[in-house]
C-alpha cells in the first residue's frame, strides 16, 4: 500500500472511531447476530432460537438476526420438503408469539416454506418479524445453490427441492434502518446487493448456512467485499458445526460496517454477538468516499433498474 492511500484509511479510521465514541453518549440501536447447529429435530431447534432471543432481549437488541434453516436442517429431500410449513404455520406463529413476548424484531433467515400440500418443492423464505408480531416482510431466495463437483464428489443441489424466488423485495424500514433482505447464496451476486443499496438499504442481511470448505475460502472475504462496495452495515447469520452424517457449516456469524471492518463476531459453538448500527457513521461513509456519484450507469445501463 502507497504511503497517500495508508494515510488515507488511517483518516477514515480514525474519524470512524470518533464518531463512535461521539455516540455512545447517544446509545445507537443495538442488533444481535446468532449462531446455531440446527438438526432435523424442530422442536429443539426452537428452543435455541427462544434462547437466543432472551440472550438478545439481556444485551438490549432491538433485532435479532437467525440463520439459514434455522427452523431445521435434515439430511435428506424426503424430509426437507414432508417438514416444511407455511408462513400460517405453527413454527412462524411460535416465532411471531416469540416477537411480541420479547418486544423484539426477528430475521429469520431461510425459512423451509411449504408451496402447496404434495407439492414436491418449497420456497426458502427470509421472514422479518416485527416486535408486535407481524411479518414485515418475506424474501424468498433468487439465487439457488447448485453444486455437482464430480472431481470432489460433493452434490449439494438446492434445486432439486427449492422454487427460486422471482422478486427483490424492497428495503424494509426497522428501529436499526433500512434493511435489504437476501440469504446466503446471494452474497455471491453483488448486482443484488448494489441493487437493494440503490433502493435505500442501510443494513444488509445474508443468512447463511455455509459450507465449511466455502466458508473457510470466502465467507469473511465476500461479506466483507458487500459492505465496502455497498457502504451499508452487513449482518450474516450463521449456522456452525455438524449437522449430520452428511452436513457441516463454517459458522463465524458477523457483522461488518460500512468501511468494511468486522465489529462483532461469534465464536465456534451457539450463540450471539452484538453491535451498534450507527447510521451516522455510514454517512460518513458515504459522504467521505461518494461511490455512488462515481458508477458509470452511461456504460452499464442494467444496473439502473432498482
Amino acid at each position: 500500500m502507497t504511503r497517500s492511500l495508508l494515510l488515507l484509511t488511517k483518516l477514515f479510521r480514525a474519524q470512524q472511531l470518533g464518531s463512535i465514541r461521539l455516540s455512545s453518549t447517544i446509545m445507537n440501536p443495538l442488533v444481535a447476530v446468532c449462531q446455531m447447529t440446527s438438526t432435523a429435530d424442530k422442536e429443539k431447534n426452537f428452543e435455541v432460537v427462544q434462547n437466543l432471543v432472551v440472550q438478545a432481549k439481556e444485551r438490549k437488541a432491538q433485532i435479532a438476526f437467525f440463520p439459514e434453516a434455522c427452523d431445521y436442517l435434515a439430511d435428506n429431500k424426503k424430509d426437507i420438503v414432508a417438514f416444511s410449513e407455511t408462513l400460517t404455520g405453527p413454527t412462524v406463529s411460535r416465532y411471531k408469539a416469540l416477537a411480541v413476548e420479547h418486544d423484539i424484531w426477528l430475521s429469520l433467515g431461510g425459512l423451509h416454506e411449504r408451496q402447496s400440500e404434495g407439492s414436491p418443492k418449497i420456497s426458502n423464505t427470509h421472514v422479518l418479524i416485527n416486535n408486535e408480531g407481524s411479518i414485515a416482510a418475506a424474501y424468498r431466495k433468487i439465487h439457488l445453490f447448485d453444486m455437482d463437483n464430480k472431481d470432489t464428489g460433493v452434490r449439494l443441489m438446492e434445486s432439486d427441492y427449492v422454487v427460486p424466488g422471482g422478486e427483490i423485495i424492497p428495503p424494509v424500514s426497522t428501529p436499526v434502518g433500512k434493511i435489504g433482505l437476501s440469504i446466503c447464496y446471494d452474497m455471491r451476486f453483488p448486482e443484488l446487493s448494489l441493487t437493494l443499496r440503490k433502493s435505500g438499504a442501510e443494513v444488509l442481511t445474508f443468512p447463511s448456512a455455509f459450507t465449511y470448505q466455502t466458508g473457510a475460502a470466502h465467507w469473511e472475504v465476500l461479506l466483507r467485499a458487500r459492505a465496502i462496495e455497498t457502504q451499508c452495515y452487513v449482518i450474516a447469520a450463521a449456522q456452525t458445526a455438524t449437522h449430520n452424517k452428511k452436513r457441516t457449516s463454517w459458522g463465524h456469524a458477523m457483522i461488518v460496517d460500512p468501511w468494511g471492518a468486522v465489529i462483532a463476531q461469534c465464536a465456534e459453538k451457539t450463540g450471539i454477538a452484538v453491535a451498534e448500527i450507527d447510521l451516522n457513521l455510514l454517512e460518513t461513509v458515504r459522504r467521505n468516499m461518494p461511490c455512488e456519484n462515481h458508477r458509470r450507469t452511461d456504460l452499464y445501463p442494467s444496473m439502473n433498474a432498482s
